[in-house]
């Protein structure tokens, strides 16, 4: 086991990790901005450094500091967390020369799965299903012209080498099609770096729905179930739940398996999602993987009773999964609202410094964030500032206990979200369980 971990983060997943690692009995470094220097995850690490000014570009995202301040700390493995350098297979890579753990899977499964043609072509060989689509990028207009039509409209226009809903295109008809085309390739060079895209069948009211896998350098992999991921603004996640409302036990079991069976498939060896998107008739399809922790697992961990974060570290160093399949059990409910300083209504940025807080508590309630009273939330990151995750016997109990929760909850000094979500814990569709991709644009925003 490792005897100090660098954590290449800041906010609720740095206390998250160092939480973890507390736990294991590993020692700590935070590395932070100049700005972030009064931040919860530099006060509880063990060691802190400075690794360079306030924009991403020249601190989080230097990877070149944070390599020196894994040297200089004599940090033996680095965990990245979500975001920023967490799916960066150049950093993964350079860890490995300079001899320091990734905990995260190997730059080539990043490779492989962060591309998404080469990521479809991956799994179509274990037999999981596509939506119709490429299975090469798209170079011109009359290219896709031919294959929006073969396909049948609406098409979805994709970046290869994208994420978030940037180089994202939906296209009902011929007429739209050319500027959509333009649009996405022209957001995904400015969001990735790289022009190209592949186009699918678009998926109408779908259901988001991920399984989370975990594996271990020794050819181990399992699924800890699945997560209902349909609420989402702008291709955003704002609430996650699991297990899916409306997924049977078939279908889960067989979502499960496809799911482990892309893993193996790359030899994965961390903690990763498969993604699918499911329609009304029951029918699911590959969509993407996600090579990291993600923002949502606490839902899986609270139905479970496994601790994702610290199998992560296990396998990177290297010990097998504790599990196997057999072993995991599902308990109750869990739901999660990402709470972000945002007007409610707007979804507009509000830093600044809250002068009033007060986090929810009870049974079954659980917040994973780093801000505190008079902490200053700033505008040069994201404005994710808190997690609140509630678990419950039942979705019914669930939804009314996050709703108590939402309540409860008090930051002043600045906008958040928690409005939106007391909204949405009220809404008969939402209650019911009737909900897909497009909930929020079609029936609250």
């Amino acid at each position: 086991m490792f005897h100090k971990i660098l954590i290449a983060n800041r906010g609720e997943i740095a206390l998250r990790i160092i939480r973890a690692c507390k736990e294991l009995d590993i020692a700590t470094v935070a590395v932070h901005s100049d700005v972030d220097s009064e931040a919860l995850h530099v006060k509880l690490a063990d060691e802190s450094i400075c690794i360079g000014p306030a924009p991403s570009i020249a601190s989080y995202l230097n990877a070149k500091a944070i390599i020196s301040a894994a040297e200089v700390t004599d940090a033996e493995a680095i965990h990245p967390g979500y975001g920023f350098l967490s799916e960066n297979a150049e950093f993964a890579e350079i860890c490995g020369q300079c001899g320091i753990n990734f905990i995260g899977p190997s730059p080539e499964n990043m490779r492989l799965m962060g591309d998404k043609i080469r990521a479809r072509q991956t799994v179509t060989e274990v037999g999981v299903p596509i939506l119709a689509g490429t299975t090469e990028n798209v170079k011109s207009i009359d290219e896709a012209t031919k294959i929006a039509r073969d396909i049948g409209y609406p098409v979805i226009i994709k970046a290869t080498a994208g994420g978030g809903g940037r180089g994202m295109k939906v296209v009902h008809s011929p007429a739209s099609l050319a500027n959509a085309f333009a649009a996405a390739r022209s957001e995904a060079q400015a969001g990735f770096g790289n022009p190209d895209v592949y186009i699918e069948k678009y998926c109408e009211r779908p259901r988001h729905v991920e399984i989370q896998i975990m594996g271990d350098k020794h050819g181990n992999v399992i699924h800890l179930g699945e997560r209902d991921c349909s609420i989402q603004r702008r291709h955003q996640k704002l609430i996650e739940e699991a297990p899916c409302p409306v997924l049977t036990e078939k279908i889960r079991k067989k979502m499960g398996s496809y799911a482990v069976a892309a893993a193996k498939a790359v030899k994965y060896s961390s903690v990763g999602t498969i993604e699918f998107l499911l329609d009304g008739e029951g029918n699911f399809y590959f969509m993407e993987m996600n090579t990291r922790v993600q923002v949502e697992h606490p839902v899986t961990e609270m139905i479970t009773g496994i601790d994702i974060i610290k199998e992560q570290i296990r396998s990177a160093a290297g010990l097998p999964l504790r599990f196997k399949q057999s072993d995991i059990r599902f308990r109750g409910h869990s739901i999660e609202c990402r709470i972000n300083a945002e007007d409610p209504f707007k979804f507009t940025p509000s830093p600044g410094r809250i002068d009033g807080y007060h986090p929810p508590g009870g049974l079954g309630v659980r917040v994973d964030s780093a801000i505190y009273d008079q902490y200053k939330v700033l505008p040069f990151y994201d404005s994710l500032i808190a997690k609140l995750i509630v678990h419950a016997d039942t979705r019914e109990e669930a939804i009314k206990r996050m709703s108590r929760a939402l309540d409860e909850y008090i930051i002043e000094g600045i906008k958040t979200t928690i409005p939106f979500h007391q909204r949405i814990m009220k809404n008969k569709e939402f209650i019911e369980g009737a909900v897909d991709t497009g909930f929020l644009e079609r029936v609250i925003l």
